[in-house]
């Protein structure tokens, strides 16, 4: 559901650090901005991946797809995921809460 406002619009960048990259994404992550999302946190083509979804407004499945996609490719330990309480709360239902990539601060 896309909603009228300035929270909700989609945003991503991305910072290296040495070996990590650090992606911070903003607003709405759907089918139209996961694909995006996904891009800019293996453009960098480092090791690891944070994934910073603080500001993220809404989450949807191709969003979950999108982060699993991440997880397959980034395996043994090297993705992080800091999620928003909306991020957290979908990831809860779909039963993805307890995984080890998923960092709450």
């Amino acid at each position: 559901m896309d909603q009228d406002g300035p929270k909700n619009i989609f945003s991503v960048t991305a910072a290296v650090a040495g070996e990590r990259v650090t992606v911070v994404v903003t607003g709405e992550v759907d089918m139209s901005t996961a694909g995006q999302m996904i891009q800019t946190a293996t453009d960098a083509q480092t090791r690891a991946v944070t994934l910073d979804l603080h500001g993220v407004t809404f989450f949807d499945s191709a969003a979950i797809q999108a982060v699993i996609r991440l997880v397959e490719r980034y395996d043994g330990g090297t993705l992080e995921v800091v999620p928003s309480a909306a991020v957290l709360r979908v990831l809860q239902i779909s039963g993805l809460d307890a995984q080890p990539w998923l960092k709450r601060g």
